[in-house]
This record gives structure tokens, sequence and C-alpha cells, in this order.
């Protein structure tokens, strides 16, 4: 009877501590711990753990509240979650979010999709700043826009802006044409491709000579000039 009224104790502390901050934050879980120091904040939501807060809406296994004012929020486990602000919806295994810096750090099999624009993304590590709309995708990048399939090992996208930028073996699959280069730029409002650095490719054209000549010269893609680093635009 001691502990039951201990931990009820503790919930009532904790949400008063929560609620005192600039920010509210509202959670649920099947279980939780934590210690309510000045020096030493934390909060451990176990078993269909949520939580809310004027950025972020996050379920998970596991969360984590650590730090000043619980600056720090760390899941674990069949994330899924949204953005308030920048309106994304995300899934992964694990994340780590700073509300001082507005960076989330997403981990594990990361999906992302911008409802605004209607842009998803895959990748294995996503970082995100929530303040400059950005997102830093690493490891087995797929990006889709429209009819743009890109892929690459590393993808920025600025979302304020609706510019991709892809590097590591970049390629974008438009349909039945083929963008390759050193680093491929994608305007996703006006759907132009800028290509720079060993430029190849393949485009299928509607005239049947201009398609036949182009098998008799390569078949597959056909390498553009690779000696020149200016760059090459498609639209």
């Amino acid at each position: 009877m001691k502990k039951n009224k201990l931990s009820v104790l503790s919930i009532i502390l904790m949400f008063l501590c929560l609620y005192s901050t600039a920010e509210v934050i509202t959670f649920k879980a099947n279980s939780m711990k934590g210690n309510t120091s000045e020096q030493n904040e934390y909060t451990l939501l176990s078993g269909s753990a949520y939580i809310k807060t004027d950025d972020m809406e996050i379920f998970a296994d596991e969360i984590e509240m650590t730090g000043k004012d619980f600056r720090f929020i760390t899941a674990r486990g069949s994330i899924k979650g949204k953005n308030l602000t920048s309106n994304f919806d995300f899934t992964c295994e694990t994340m780590k979010f700073d509300r001082d810096t507005k960076i989330a750090v997403l981990e594990g099999d990361v999906f992302l999709d911008d409802i605004d624009n209607e842009v998803k993304a895959k990748a294995q590590i996503i970082e995100y700043n929530q303040d400059t709309e950005i997102a830093v995708m690493q490891v087995k990048v797929e990006l889709i826009s429209k009819d743009s399939v890109c892929t690459s090992s590393i993808a920025v996208y600025n979302k304020e802006n609706q510019l991709v930028t892809l590097t590591g073996n970049p390629k974008i699959v438009r349909k039945d044409d083929i963008f390759r280069a050193q680093e491929i730029l994608l305007n996703i409002d006006t759907e132009e491709i800028t290509l720079d650095g060993k430029v190849r490719g393949s485009v299928v054209d509607s005239d049947e000579e201009e398609n036949s000549e182009t098998k008799d010269e390569a078949p597959g893609e056909k390498p553009a000039d690779t000696t020149t680093q200016d760059a090459k635009t498609a639209s």
C-alpha cells in the first residue's frame, strides 16, 4: 500500500513539474519511473508510451525525458510520430529530440512523410532541424516526389525552398528516364533536375527514329560528356 501511494505521489509531482515549465507536456504509459530533482530531472515511460509537446507527438515502446525542464526526449521501439510544427509524419526505431535546438535525429528504417508537399523519404538516419526546415538523410536514401524517384547515399531536403540535393552515387528515375551524376539537384516545385559532374543517363523519346539512333549509339544508358564539369539541366 505504501509503495502504491509513493507511485501515485510521484506521478502527481511529475505532472506538476511538467506543467510548470513554459511548455505543457502531456504523457501516458503502462508504467513510469523518474526523478524530479532540479539537477537531474529524469522520467522513463514504458509500455505503449505516449508524449505530446508543442512540437512533437510520439508513440513508442519506451520514452525517456532528461535534462533541465526535460530538454531531451529519447524514444525507442516501434516509433510513430508527428512533427506538429512542420507537419511531418515519421516512423523509426530510435529517435532523439532536443526541445531547445529543435533538432530531431531519427535512426533505423526511418520513413518521413512531408504531408504539405507530398514528399516521402526513406533512410537509415535522418536529422531534421525544425528551425531551418532542413532534413539531412543518410544511408540507403530513397525520396519520392511526384514522378521522380531519387536514390543516393546522402540527401539534403530543404522543405522551405523545396530543393533536394543528392550525393553519393545519386540517381533519379522519372518514368522511363534515368539521370545520374556526381551531384543532382531536384526542384520539387518545377520538377527541374540539375546534374553536375560525370553526367550520364537515358531518355525515352517519343520519336521512333531518335530512339533507334540512341539504341545504336549505346544500349541502356547513354553516357554524356564526362570531361565537362558544367551543370546539365533537364525538366
